[in-house]
């Protein structure tokens, strides 16, 4: 499902927390901002927000990069399925909402896509190249963007994720222009598909 922008009063959003009863998980390219749109949306909804690369590095005390480095890359997907089926399972059995935002290779792991759409509220996060450029340029921490043009890089990624992410049940546009107007289309999406 394509989401609108729709406005949502204070009212409605607390509402629509009720109305949840699952995690709920963006997915999406690095850069599409999936962190900065989950905190907000946690904040709006009174719950926590768990960035599960923050987990991983937390969990294997290491940076990702040194990840990457020292055991390459199928090991960190391995530990990324592992740490976002925690988060799922304890968020599910504690019966607590919570918003999680994934690493932008997540979802295209065949486990941890299955895990994340029988457990969560799934939403793709999406946005066009230029910006995921724009966006991945302000962090120096995507080892998939080391050595190598970012543009093309970005662009290959996100045609061969789009098969993967397309199974999210909810899709979100995510412009150059405010969080504020993904977020609410992220609510949009989210009430539409409760």
């Amino acid at each position: 499902m394509d989401v609108q922008q729709t406005r949502f009063s204070p009212q409605e959003i607390a509402a629509l927390g009720r109305r949840i009863d699952r995690p709920i998980v963006l997915v999406g390219m690095m850069g599409v901002g999936k962190s900065s749109v989950g905190k907000r949306l946690a904040n709006l909804l009174d719950c926590p927000f768990v960035d599960a690369d923050d987990e991983i590095e937390r969990s294997a005390q290491m940076a990702i990069p040194e990840i990457f480095d020292t055991y390459g890359e199928d090991y960190f997907r391995d530990g990324e399925r592992r740490v976002i089926s925690r988060l799922l399972t304890d968020s599910v059995a504690a019966g607590r909402r919570i918003v999680i935002a994934t690493g932008g290779g997540a979802f295209v792991n065949v486990e941890t896509r299955a895990l994340i759409l029988d457990k969560a509220i799934t939403i793709w996060l999406d946005s066009e190249v230029d910006t995921l450029v724009e966006r991945t340029a302000r962090k120096e921490n995507r080892p998939l963007l080391r050595g190598g043009n970012p543009r093309e890089i970005l662009g290959r990624l996100r045609e061969e994720r789009a098969q993967h992410y397309a199974q999210a049940p909810i899709h979100v546009l995510s412009g150059s222009g405010p969080h504020v107007q993904t977020i609410n289309k992220v609510l949009q999406g989210i009430s539409q598909w409760l």
